[in-house]
């Protein structure tokens, strides 16, 4: 995991050293290979990840080459983990103990986390209940009102790890956190009868692309750029590898008719993080908008990629 994400610098390194354990480091950046080599190198106990990783180093073609009988435990989170990938790496990881944590940066970060003692439907489907001295709530997004369980709403949180705001954004602080200290996180979420949290959606816009997290405004704005282009709506789109991949929806200028995916991403090449360069263009004469002139970005998800 990066160390500039809460999850790689927390969870993966401060949580290890602050506890006496051992951090191996297998490569510079992510290396499915170097991982899995290190694992076996050095007996690890723990491996983590975002779903992305793990698909990856289960899709290696020599995979039952390495030696993975030390790891008992790990983390799989920063973004939705499929049920199938879950139960890949449980019983051809051996990771017996692992981990769904939900979570965010802004609450430093986990809020919900699965047992290692809870059972694989648990542990497969859900991002687990609420930690310690933490609290959770699913509302309504339009009345705040506490949704009954097995309905789904915003999932927010509350505690001594919630953020005191984003430094010098007081705006931005008020519409995340309310008066009386919950953070909104912006994500749909249903709470079991047993207390179990399942995220079912995202109220934001923000697209998680691997782990990632991908703002579409400043895809957006930077494309506004583009010769071509007129205007740009930005949406996330499924997708099997990444959970999400990034489709660029345009109106193009007059006179232009064709914008090819190869076009963008030369455009953006060395100019945009290479996670941020969306993977699928449609060229479209107009968006479809709400009464208030808004775009129905909604639409345009569900349309996907022409």
């Amino acid at each position: 995991m990066p160390f500039y994400h809460c999850f790689g610098m927390v969870m993966g390194n401060l949580a290890a050293t602050s506890h006496g354990a051992c951090v191996i480091i297998p490569a510079p950046t992510f290396d499915p290979a170097a991982t899995l080599r290190a694992v076996a190198a050095e007996r690890a106990t723990s491996l983590y990840g975002v779903p992305t990783m793990f698909i990856a180093e289960l899709a290696l073609p020599d995979f039952a080459a390495y030696d993975l009988s030390s790891l008992r435990t790990g983390i799989m989170a920063g973004s939705p983990c499929p049920v199938e990938v879950m139960k890949r790496v449980i019983d051809g990881m051996h990771m017996a103990e692992v981990a769904i944590c939900y979570g965010m940066t802004e609450t430093s970060p986990v809020s919900t986390q699965t047992r290692h003692d809870d059972d694989l439907d648990r542990r497969t489907a859900t991002v687990g209940r609420v930690l310690p001295h933490v609290e959770v709530k699913v509302v309504d997004p339009a009345t705040g009102v506490t949704v009954p369980r097995g309905e789904p709403g915003e999932l927010c949180t509350r505690g001594y790890s919630v953020m005191l705001g984003y430094w010098d954004e007081p705006e931005r602080t008020a519409e995340a956190i309310d008066p009386a200290r919950w953070m909104h996180t912006g994500d749909l979420a249903v709470m079991r009868e047993d207390g179990y949290l399942t995220i079912v959606g995202r109220i934001k816009d923000m697209i998680i692309r691997g782990g990632e997290n991908v703002y579409p405004r400043e895809i957006e704005e930077f494309l506004y750029r583009h010769p071509k282009i007129s205007d740009v709506q930005v949406v996330g789109v499924p997708d099997e590898r990444y959970g999400e991949e990034i489709l660029a929806c345009v109106i193009l200028r007059d006179g232009h008719d064709t914008l090819t995916v190869e076009e963008v991403a030369e455009f953006c090449r060395d100019r945009l993080a290479h996670y941020k360069i969306p993977r699928h263009v449609r060229v479209m004469d107009v968006f479809p908008m709400t009464v208030s002139g808004k775009v129905r970005k909604v639409e345009l998800r569900h349309a996907g990629p022409a």
